[in-house]
């Protein structure tokens, strides 16, 4: 069967695409940002045709082939830092409705958040807007709508993961009393490919959750349970929502912006409504421990699919980060460092499996003073870690770095720093005829930019040369 994939780079995506070439399908993947798609899947049974498609540049939607069956719209935005995320996914809904009009599609599966209460937040009514805006006569919707969605890699898991194995104590905010109903990442994939081109769930809506309902706060501790913890969770009513927002961003690795939306949407219950799809699929329901067992499982076996935190927020997208794969000649400061390489498929390990719960092979108490101070001013921190102990691809999040580049047959690995500086960045290793170059680029804005590369050139005297040092070692 032929297949349109949007979203195809996020959490959801990136398993969906995995499962659906397993099932013999050939599945066309619309692909906002090329370099950020890994082709180099176990393609099994299945074939994969890559397009670029910009649901908000009507344009490039010329590229959706006639011939689709059926089409799965996992599309949001909202990440974004602009706060217009609600514009954003309705015009990319309308433009996806009016192109998807002109194939062949017999269904539009949408994978959206449980909209039961009266009292939405505005992410919870932007999603019930597109799926208002996604209805068509020309094809089938179906609507699955999930709350938390618990995996490796996923928001509220790795949210959660922070809060309960950093604080011992923790002074929650009054939402954490609030219900919701978790389901496990494998039966949400399961949902979406036993729901595709099934005539049972045309033009109907779903509540897919898993066997409990349960409080934020009883999460956690059943967390902390799963995990050996003994944790302590006091409520207090006097957080307001800008605190939460700030106590979320600060204890975790959630950008503000995220935090923000999350709060708003974590004051409602979201808790399904009954129905019998998971029976009519043949779907066994796990429940929430099952859930967490099943990831840490995953990440035990250092076998993360996809994570939330490789997620490109709005600003990037207009910034085009793409653009900075080239690393500019002129107006930059640089700091080189080469060094012979005596092993180089040792030294090639160590550049691959930098960061995260690796560290930086030098001076890790200094990068996470970095990371704090850039927490402080708003920026992403060291918390992200990576997804993957010993593997990159580009559009990987890298601690505060981004992968623009990473191919280890071309010896090569370029990062882009996501921290909050008065210019830009860069850090860039490669191996050239048996020697390592390190190189730490930084193109100064202003001169608070100039000031800033001086001020921290000591450091990175002692960080640097230690880093390389440690790389190239037998």
């Amino acid at each position: 069967m032929k297949i349109l994939l949007t979203g195809v780079t996020g959490y959801i995506g990136k398993r969906l695409l995995i499962q659906l070439l397993d099932d013999g399908h050939h599945v066309v993947c619309g692909v906002r940002d090329l370099p950020r798609f890994n082709e180099d899947f176990d393609l099994r049974k299945g074939s994969i045709e890559v397009i670029h498609t910009d649901f908000l540049i009507p344009e490039t939607l010329e590229n959706i082939p006639k011939d689709i069956e059926a089409a799965y719209y996992l599309i949001h935005s909202m990440s974004t830092t602009t706060g217009d995320f609600e514009k954003m996914e309705r015009d990319s809904a309308i433009n996806f409705k009016k192109f998807i009009e002109k194939t062949d599609a017999k269904q539009v599966i949408y994978l959206t958040g449980i909209v039961n209460n009266e009292h939405l937040s505005k992410h919870l009514s932007s999603r019930k807007q597109v799926e208002e805006t996604l209805e068509s006569s020309k094809y089938a919707l179906t609507a699955l709508r999930a709350g938390i969605i618990v995996g490796s890699g996923s928001a509220s898991f790795e949210i959660i993961r922070d809060l309960v194995e950093k604080l011992p104590v923790m002074i929650t905010p009054i939402w954490v009393k609030t219900k919701c109903q978790p389901i496990a990442i494998r039966n949400v994939i399961q949902f979406l490919v036993k729901s595709l081109l099934n005539t049972y769930t045309f033009n109907k809506s779903f509540d897919i959750a898993g066997t409990e309902v349960l409080t934020y706060k009883e999460m956690m501790l059943k967390f902390a349970e799963v995990r050996k913890l003994k944790r302590r969770i006091i409520t207090v009513p006097v957080m307001t929502p800008k605190l939460s927002s700030y106590w979320l961003y600060f204890v975790t690795s959630t950008s503000y912006p995220l935090a923000k939306n999350l709060v708003n949407s974590m004051k409602i219950d979201v808790v399904a409504k009954e129905n019998n799809l998971a029976e009519i699929l043949g779907i066994e329901l796990l429940d929430y421990k099952e859930a967490l067992e099943l990831a840490f499982d995953k990440i035990k076996q250092n076998d993360v699919l996809s994570s939330w935190y490789d997620s490109f927020t709005e600003n990037f997208h207009e910034k085009n980060v793409w653009q900075y794969m080239e690393v500019p000649k002129y107006g930059c400061f640089r700091d080189v460092k080469v060094r012979k390489v005596i092993d180089e498929e040792k030294t090639l390990d160590r550049i691959f499996s930098i960061g995260g719960q690796n560290g930086w092979y030098y001076g890790d108490f200094l990068w996470s003073i970095r990371g704090f101070i850039d927490k402080l001013f708003g920026g992403v921190g060291l918390r992200r870690g990576r997804r993957n102990l010993n593997y990159l691809e580009a559009g990987d999040t890298l601690d505060f770095w981004r992968v623009l580049y990473a191919n280890k047959k071309e010896k090569k690995l370029l990062l882009f720093a996501e921290m909050k500086l008065p210019g830009e960045a860069w850090l860039e290793f490669k191996i050239v005829d048996g020697i390592l170059h390190q190189t730490a680029i930084y193109r100064p804005l202003g001169l608070s930019g100039r000031l800033y590369w001086y001020s921290v050139l000591p450091f990175h005297y002692f960080i640097f040369n230690g880093m390389i040092n440690s790389l190239v070692k037998p």
